[in-house]
Formats: C-alpha cells, sequence, structure tokens
C-alpha cells in the first residue's frame, strides 16, 4: 500500500453502458499489493483528482480492472481515457467480501445497478470452484435494459442461477419488472446455510437485506458494501464516518449485523 499514486497503464477500455466504462490495468513499474474482491483503489486522473473505486477484477481472475460510471469530474476524466493512457492508483485499501466462510455453503449474490461491478471477482471465484459451494445464485436489479453491465457474462454464467430485472422496460425487453427483491423468493437457496453478499444503492441494501433477514439468512451471513465521501482512504480524515465506522478502513464491506443498526438512523 502506497500514498502515492503508482502509474497504471490501460491495456483495455471496455464500454459498458452509454455512462459506464471498464478500464483494464496494468502498473509501469512495481506492482501494488494483491486486491481481494470487495476492495477498493483511489483511482488518480492526472490533473483533475481520485476517486474511490472498488476493483471489478482482481489479478488473479483476468487482471486488474475498474468499473467507472461518468458522473463528476474525475469520473468522467477517467472515462474518457483511451488504451496506453496512464491513471495512478493507491492501494488495496478496505475490507473484502470473504468468500472463504461460504465454503460448502449456498452463494446469494444481489446487486443493484453497478453494484454489480465490486461483485464481479466474487462471483468468478466461487464459479472457478464449482465444487467447494453450494448453489450460487446471482440476481440483479437495473434501472433500464441498458444501463445492465456484464450483461454477456450473466447469460455466460451457466452453472449459476441468475435473475435479472429492471425498472422501466424497454420494448424489446421479455424479463421480470420491478425491485430486485421479488426475485429472492425463486431463488435455490437454504436460509440456513447461505451466504449472501449485496450490494448497490443504500435503499436496495436496506431492503433486501432486510428481506433475506425476515427469511432466516443469519445476519452475520449478510455481507453489504457500503458507500460514504472518501477522501484519504486511511482512516484519517473522517469524511467517510458512519457512526463509529470509517468506511474507507472498517468497510467497505461490513456485516448486515454491523450495518442495519447504522442506515436505520435517518441522514446518518
Amino acid at each position: 500500500m502506497t500514498a502515492v499514486p503508482v502509474p497504471h497503464l490501460v491495456v483495455d477500455r471496455r464500454r459498458d453502458t452509454a455512462e459506464t466504462v471498464t478500464l483494464r490495468l496494468e502498473p509501469v513499474g512495481e506492482a501494488l499489493a494483491e486486491f481481494a474482491p470487495g476492495q477498493f483503489a483511489m483511482v488518480h486522473c492526472f490533473g483533475r483528482g481520485e476517486i474511490p473505486l472498488s476493483v471489478s477484477s482482481v489479478q488473479g481472475t483476468g487482471g486488474l480492472a475498474h468499473t467507472i460510471r461518468s458522473v463528476g469530474a474525475v469520473s468522467d476524466g477517467l472515462c474518457a481515457t483511451r488504451v496506453g493512457d496512464v491513471v495512478g492508483l493507491r492501494g488495496p485499501y478496505g475490507t473484502s467480501w470473504e468468500l472463504e466462510p461460504a465454503r460448502g455453503q449456498d452463494v446469494l449474490v444481489v446487486a443493484g445497478g453497478i453494484g454489480l461491478a465490486p461483485l464481479r471477482p466474487l462471483i468468478l471465484g466461487a464459479l472457478a470452484e464449482p465444487e467447494a459451494y453450494g448453489r450460487v445464485s446471482v440476481l440483479v436489479g437495473a434501472r433500464t435494459p441498458a444501463d445492465l453491465i456484464s450483461r454477456e457474462e450473466l447469460e455466460q454464467w451457466a452453472t449459476a442461477y441468475t435473475g435479472v430485472t429492471v425498472d422501466w422496460p424497454d420494448t424489446g425487453w421479455h424479463g421480470d419488472v420491478g425491485v430486485v427483491t421479488q426475485l429472492l423468493g425463486r431463488a435455490p437457496f437454504d436460509p440456513d446455510r447461505t451466504w449472501a453478499f449485496v450490494c448497490g444503492p443504500e435503499p436496495m441494501i436496506r431492503a433486501t437485506a432486510r428481506d433475506l433477514a425476515q427469511r432466516g439468512v443469519p445476519p452475520e451471513r449478510i455481507r453489504v458494501s457500503l458507500e460514504r465521501n472518501m477522501r484519504c482512504a486511511t482512516g484519517h480524515c473522517g469524511h467517510c464516518q458512519l457512526g463509529p465506522l470509517l468506511v474507507c478502513r472498517d468497510g467497505p464491506v461490513v456485516g448486515w449485523e454491523q450495518a442495519q443498526p447504522l442506515l436505520s438512523v435517518r441522514e446518518l
């Protein structure tokens, strides 16, 4: 881990949606420590600044990559980069999804929008060892069909149960319409032997985690990824404080038993 951005070359660029781009990166010189699924980097766009971005691919599953949605000056600059450009990375930071405790258990992944990107390395890790896990289910919600990321991969994950729903269908959409929690009743998981991993907008996280707990999944087996305004990524500036937590240091991935009382407080 370093406090100075390490130069990384953009070796591949894929446009996922009108607003989203995935960049695969390789170090120009010495490599950073290996990232774990769920961790994040501070990604620096030279001349604009840096933002926290969870990894959407790690060194062991296709190379280091970040999926970026264009929502501000820094993310706009990163999305505009081309193959051959150089960006800076600091990290790895934060906690990971910790797939290892789920061995021998069912794995349930629930993603909202671009929240599928940080969950992608975990999904690939579970699918790479089918004998190590029970049933793997991937449930995804998006605003519209055009906002779905990793759509081709969803179709290729044949060994997993996949379900996709959108809020606003277009004329070519023949799938489910509505919130992602409506898919939980169809997913083949045993609450007593399931580990659940949830990432997306905060209202979606709250609704999904509460539904899972009501269905019998123990809160300590529900892992969620929190998002707050991170500046330093080292727990010093306090910008990402959520109650007693500093999300950059104590998160972003935490158990629902820890997150639930904090996310139930309005404006916290």
